[in-house]
This record gives structure tokens, C-alpha cells and sequence, in this order.
């Protein structure tokens, strides 16, 4: 047995211990039982389920000491999680505050793989639930050798925590992958210091969605995407490095002003730019290292893996998942598409797909050059110019919907008024999908549908879901 294989193994044992374990199986029913009488914001307002609040509410308290000894670098974590439940008990269960346990969770202080947590908290899990329920999860932490040399060196991402799910409440058996503070519920807003990622659940989807996409359309896997969907820890760590670079490049480089964590409203074909702008920044630095000879091997041999994943994730499952309601990962997705297709370097020919892989990364390289210049152009530009140059920018490559007045020009708009009435004015499917994507859509929507909820085994394969 090799060394990767038997840690695996190592891992599974401690995971299925935790998630077997009689205390977090109650945690859990209890945290469950909570969702059923918390109103959206948290709290629990009818007073005739308070005597059934407590009831849970001392089975979690209980549930965390009795499984407190399995996670003793979150010791004092667990401790000022007891005391919140207990004042939110105090409140007569009103809008919860867990600041002061929120606080003193700091994940990014024990990057160390395989690491156990358990965290219970009032939230909302982002593409979940929106409601700030009760949930929790336990997780282990994913830090390869190859990914804490990476981040001790030239990228730097002190906040970024990769993990793996070992089991969750009903919150997390949906589309989201990621465990951030800013969803907790709290009564001010601290200093972030750090965010989770689970790159199981991002490694599996990619891994499902590409087999089905791949098979649909004739395309002929490279021998290292084909590895990704053979190898299931492989793909995790894939995209833990794609993760840790996408993740860094949010605050750094001419930026507008800091255009996506703000979270202001604006026109959701900016997240687009956003977004793309920090994975093909992880697809350029990925090319890098991969051409860098002094590179440590193992970095080398994923930085070839994320280009497939970048390009796979981005042009399967993101352009065709969720709803066509101001979806930016997906207008992401059908971008990088149609710049392929209108760069030559992808063809759909004789109802196949294919790819020119000699070609194909400074084609892609390219795009992400074209929207850093934007970016750069755009720091001396009033808000509404730059809105205008992104729409310009992306209407070249994707085809607006006939409908639209932004397609229309400037003239068509409302220019003179504030600029949340432009925001009003992009239709919730500005950029509809492709004759392309509207066939494949239709053949994909099962096995996307089916990536609902899933997650990575350590040992290989899948749980939580059926394979379609």
C-alpha cells in the first residue's frame, strides 16, 4: 500500500469514527429539529416551541462537550459555543449572536491535512439555504506538502482553508461549497481572518459533470483529464491549488476599487469579469509553473491538471448550472466558450468537440489579459463608463438577448439617473445560452441536478449521491 493510499485509508477510519459517533448524531437530529421552528433570520419567535428550543438546545450544549476531547485545538471555540446557545437560550430565543464564538474559530491557524473540525453555528450556506438556521458540519482540513509549499512561497493566502466534508445538517446537502464567517449570525461585523472551501465537493461535481460532457460530445480526454476523473484525490488536490491562487487574486492587481467583495449592486455581468478575472489568473499562474523547470515537480505535474480543470469546470458545469436568473458563473462559463470557439482553438465539428491543447493556453491567457486591461482602464473611469466598456467588452464574444436596451447602446438606456436604474434595466437573462448549450443543457440537466449535495471519499468514489 502506498504512503497517499494508506493516509486515505487513516483518514476514512477517523472520518466514519466521528460521523458514527452517538453525540454528533445527536447534534445533528437536534440542530435538524431547530430548522423546523427558526424563522429566516434565526431566531424563534412562538413562544409555545421554547420549551422544544431548550430541550435541543441542551442536547447540542451536551453533544459539544462529549465530542469537544476529538478536537482540542478548537478548544475554546467549543467552550464560547456553549455559552452563545446559552444566551441565545437567555434571549428567549431571539435573533441569534455567536460574535464571540465566530472569534475564536480560527481554522487558518491549524492548516494541517487530515485535521478534524466540528462547527456549529446560526447560518446561511451560500447557493443553500438562505436562512440562518442552526447548521453543522464536520470536516477535515486538506493541506498537501506540494500546497503549503505554494502558499509559503509565491502565493501567499493566509485567510484560504481547503477541506473535505466528513458529514453536515441539511443546509450544506445542496449546491454550496463553501464555509465563510460572513454568513454566521453575529451582531457586528468583524475582520475576516479566514475561509473554507470544500474542494471535495468542487472535485467531485467536475468529475461527474466532465465524465457525462466529455462522453455527450466525442471529446477526447487528454491523458492527464482523464487521470482527473480516475482519481478522486487527485482532482481535490487539483483544486485546492486552483482554489488557493482564484482566491488570493480578489484583492490583488489595478482593480476598479475592490469590484466584487464590496458586494454592491451593480450589474451581475461584473461578478462575471470578477470572477473569471481570478480563475484565469490561476490558469496563467498554473501555466507558469508548469514551464518553470525549477518548479518542485509535484507542483508542476497539478499545475497541468488545473488548465484542464479551469477549462472543463468553467465550459461544462458552470455554463449550464443554476437558473438563468443574473447567473454570473455561468455567463463565466459561456465567455471562455465562445472565446475558444471564436479563437479557433475549440471546435464543434461533425457533432464533436475538440480542442487545440498546443494552442489553446495563450488563447486563454489572452482573455484573462483582455479583462485585467479593463480593470486597468477602468480605475479612471466613472462608474457608468465602466459598466458600459464591460458590457461592450463581453457583448463582443456572447450574443446579448434581442430584448435587451443595454444591447440597444447607451442612447437606449437611462443614463441620467442613479445608477442601481441601469442595474434595473439587465434583464435576468441578458446573455442566453447558445443553440450549442441549449442542446447540451438539455442532456447535462440530470447529471448537474445529481451533483446536488455530493461529496469526496477519501478512498476513492463518491457519497451523498447517486450517480446518474
Amino acid at each position: 500500500m502506498t504512503a497517499t493510499k494508506a493516509q486515505n485509508v487513516s483518514r476514512s477510519s477517523i472520518g466514519a469514527l466521528l460521523a458514527s459517533n452517538s453525540s454528533w448524531t445527536e447534534l445533528k437530529r437536534a440542530a435538524g429539529e431547530l430548522q423546523q421552528i427558526q424563522v429566516k433570520d434565526g431566531s424563534i419567535p412562538d413562544r409555545r416551541d421554547h420549551d422544544r428550543a431548550l430541550y435541543e438546545v441542551a442536547t447540542i450544549s451536551a453533544s459539544i462537550r462529549d465530542l469537544a476531547p476529538s478536537f482540542p485545538h478548537d478548544a475554546e471555540y467549543l467552550a464560547r459555543l456553549e455559552v452563545d446557545f446559552e444566551r441565545w437560550a437567555a434571549s428567549a430565543f431571539g435573533v441569534p449572536d455567536f460574535l464571540d464564538s465566530l472569534l475564536a474559530f480560527q481554522p487558518q491557524q491549524h492548516r494541517i491535512d487530515g485535521l478534524p473540525h466540528l462547527v456549529v453555528f446560526p447560518m446561511y450556506t451560500q447557493n443553500g439555504s438562505p436562512n440562518r438556521f442552526v447548521e453543522a458540519v464536520l470536516f477535515e482540513v486538506v493541506w498537501p506538502e506540494f500546497i503549503a509549499e505554494l502558499e509559503g512561497a509565491e502565493y501567499s493566502n493566509q485567510l484560504f482553508v481547503p477541506i473535505r466534508f466528513i458529514d453536515f445538517t441539511p443546509g450544506y446537502d445542496t449546491n454550496s461549497a463553501v464555509l465563510f464567517p460572513e454568513s454566521v449570525a453575529v451582531r457586528e461585523t468583524p475582520q475576516f481572518t479566514w475561509g473554507g472551501i470544500f474542494a471535495d465537493r468542487e472535485a467531485e461535481r467536475f468529475r461527474r459533470v466532465v465524465a457525462a460532457a466529455s462522453d455527450i460530445t466525442s471529446l477526447t480526454l487528454p491523458d492527464g483529464a482523464r487521470r482527473l476523473l480516475e482519481d478522486p484525490q487527485l482532482a481535490m488536490e487539483t483544486f485546492v491549488m486552483w482554489d488557493l491562487i482564484h482566491d488570493r487574486t480578489h484583492m490583488r492587481g489595478d482593480l476598479p476599487f475592490d469590484p466584487f467583495m464590496i458586494k454592491q449592486r451593480m450589474p451581475y455581468f461584473l461578478y462575471t469579469l470578477e470572477e473569471l478575472r481570478c480563475d484565469l489568473t490561476a490558469f496563467r499562474e498554473s501555466v507558469r509553473i508548469e514551464r518553470d523547470e525549477n518548479a518542485a515537480p509535484e507542483a508542476r505535474n497539478h499545475a497541468k491538471l488545473v488548465q484542464y480543470a479551469v477549462i472543463f469546470d468553467r465550459i461544462f458545469r458552470f455554463a449550464m448550472t443554476g437558473s438563468r436568473v443574473r447567473n454570473y458563473d455561468g455567463l463565466g462559463g459561456q465567455l471562455l466558450f465562445a472565446w475558444m470557439h471564436q479563437h479557433k482553438v475549440l471546435h464543434w465539428t461533425d457533432s464533436k468537440l475538440s480542442i487545440d491543447w498546443s494552442e489553446a493556453p495563450e488563447v486563454v491567457i489572452e482573455l484573462g489579459k483582455r479583462i485585467e486591461e479593463l480593470y486597468w482602464r477602468s480605475i479612471d473611469r466613472p462608474k457608468t463608463a465602466h459598466w458600459l466598456a464591460a458590457y461592450e467588452f463581453i457583448s463582443a464574444t456572447v450574443t446579448p438577448n434581442p430584448a435587451s436596451l443595454w444591447a440597444k447602446g447607451p442612447e437606449a438606456l437611462a443614463l441620467d439617473g442613479p445608477p442601481r436604474g441601469l442595474t434595473d434595466q439587465v434583464l435576468d437573462d441578458e446573455f442566453p445560452l447558445s443553440m450549442f448549450y441549449e442542446a447540451l443543457e438539455k442532456k447535462m440537466r440530470n447529471v448537474i441536478e445529481s451533483t446536488a449535495g455530493i461529496t469526496g471519499e477519501p478512498n476513492g468514489g463518491n457519497s451523498r449521491k447517486d450517480a446518474a
